[in-house]
């Protein structure tokens, strides 16, 4: 005879838990789209914040905060459904508001748990993309157009690439392109669209280019603390369970970031002899987004060697590259967005397309033998399917650079038409006081301003990406992202 023991009344379903929802998901997925939130509120606020010039602080965290709040907006009303709705074309959903609690209570299109847990944590994924173009851009450009660039970036642009690669009705998911997390959809998009948006919007002072020392280098630190700590519900929030890949792509997320640190470091003290703490953090932000796209499906090995390619791959491109590129030096990426994310994102995909583990991938997308990578091809006499794989994930990275670049070019395009994009030279000779009557650190003592002391105590390695055409000794040196 059997016993049937009953659940615990906290346990039964009901109306505001029905029987398909697994509530250590719904939990989970919430913690981890919080802790995504963090890593740009207050995270990227007070990052940017500290590593600009002083006079830069207010406007640079403002832009942050301001990009959070109006992406939200715009998510709900019609963002998400664009991203993950019905297709209206191949690469694009029908525009629909995300409010009704009856579309909200319902499952999710992927996952066991309600719709309004998926709106948020797709949310905080889009805002942060939208924060990290502001890094291209930062000490010059007009506020009004960057509260118009905002809303009309995630509409035009991020919503393409969303859909595309993640929605399951998109025409790269179909093709099976593998992106766990973002590498693609958010770090190579933020990149690129961050470098073509710094070329039309124009340069900083000459001055502010040659010297761009951070203001707070401790309390960069602190966001960038929050960035990498935040990546634990970034990686391990996407197989939208609470199971081993999820705690896998934790772990590997991590092992990359620190490897890729060190990997920097140790180059900066092999050509440099001065171990840089921002450029550690240049190293941890290029291993966060390598292994982004990566973080579930491959082995720990795997990612350790992702971590040495991401700490050097990107510390070569900005060092050395940078500084023989006319290109790159013309166009002033005042974070150097376009290494540590549009490079960085790049590698990370191609790498994935080489080590995504044929298991790791049945796991997350539950598909056998569609998902191989390229090595394990060989091993496996799926040498075609090797091939083929390795074909999507550059198929991919030309459609998210074509359509950033168009698109991007176009918003900033149609924004001058009704305001300048590029502060005036009197204002950028002031700073955030005359975009928004505000200072960082307004008083000193009984009320005197406090003096920039940066020429007593010297500056760093990285004071500016543009720094290699001013001080030849340090070969293309770059600031912070």
């Amino acid at each position: 005879m059997t016993t049937i023991v009953p659940f615990p009344s906290n346990l039964l379903p009901g109306d505001g838990s029905p029987e398909w929802m697994s509530r250590a998901d719904n939990a989970w997925q919430l913690v981890a789209a919080t802790l995504v939130g963090l890593q740009s509120v207050p995270g990227l606020i007070i990052l940017y914040g500290g590593a600009v010039k002083k006079k830069w602080a207010v406007n640079s965290a403002f832009m942050s905060l301001y990009a959070f709040a109006c992406v939200f907006f715009c998510w709900v009303v019609w963002g998400y459904r664009m991203s993950f709705g019905d297709p209206l074309v191949p690469f694009w959903g029908k525009p629909a508001m995300s409010l009704d609690h009856g579309y909200l209570f319902e499952r999710a299109f992927l996952g066991a748990f309600p719709n309004a847990t998926m709106v948020y944590f797709q949310c905080v994924f889009a805002a942060i993309t939208l924060i990290l173009i502001a890094g291209a851009v930062l000490g010059r450009m007009n506020f009004y157009a960057w509260m118009l660039f905002v809303p009309l970036w995630l509409t035009f642009s991020y919503t393409f690439t969303a859909f595309s690669i993640w929605s399951t009705n998109g025409f790269l998911s179909k093709m099976g392109i593998i992106d766990y997390s973002g590498g693609y959809v958010i770090h190579l998009s933020s990149g690129v669209a961050g470098f073509t948006a710094a070329y039309w919007v124009g340069p900083r002072l000459n001055k502010d280019r040659e010297r761009f020392p951070p203001n707070n280098i401790l309390l960069m630190l602190a966001g960038a603390g929050l960035l990498w700590m935040g990546w634990t519900g970034f990686n391990g929030g996407d197989p939208y369970i609470v199971n081993a890949d999820a705690s896998l792509a934790v772990l590997n997320t991590h092992a990359c970031t620190a490897t890729s640190l060190l990997t920097w470091v140790i180059l900066d003290v092999i050509f440099f002899r001065k171990p840089s703490v921002i450029g550690a953090v240049q190293g941890m932000i290029t291993g966060l987004v390598c292994i982004t796209p990566a973080a579930g499906v491959v082995e720990g090995w795997a990612a350790l060697l992702m971590g040495v390619f991401s700490g050097s791959i990107p510390w070569f491109t900005m060092m050395v590259v940078h500084k023989r590129s006319k290109l790159l030096q013309k166009v002033d990426d005042t974070m150097a967005v376009f290494h540590t994310h549009a490079i960085a994102g790049t590698l990370g995909g191609l790498l994935t397309g080489l080590f995504a583990e044929p298991r790791l991938n049945k796991l997350f997308y539950g598909v056998p033998g569609q998902y191989v990578g390229f090595f394990y091809g060989f091993h496996s006499n799926k040498v075609h399917t090797g091939f083929r794989q390795m074909g999507v994930q550059i198929i991919g990275i030309i459609f998210v650079v074509f359509v950033n670049v168009v698109t991007t070019s176009l918003i900033c395009l149609f924004i001058r038409v009704f305001v300048p994009l590029r502060m005036s030279e009197e204002d950028m000779e002031i700073g955030d006081e005359a975009a928004h009557g505000e200072e960082a650190y307004a008083i000193w003592g009984q009320g005197d301003k406090l003096e920039n002391s940066s020429s007593k105590y010297g500056s760093s390695l990285y004071d500016d990406v543009e720094a290699g055409s001013h001080k030849k000794k340090h070969g293309g040196v770059v600031e912070m992202m």
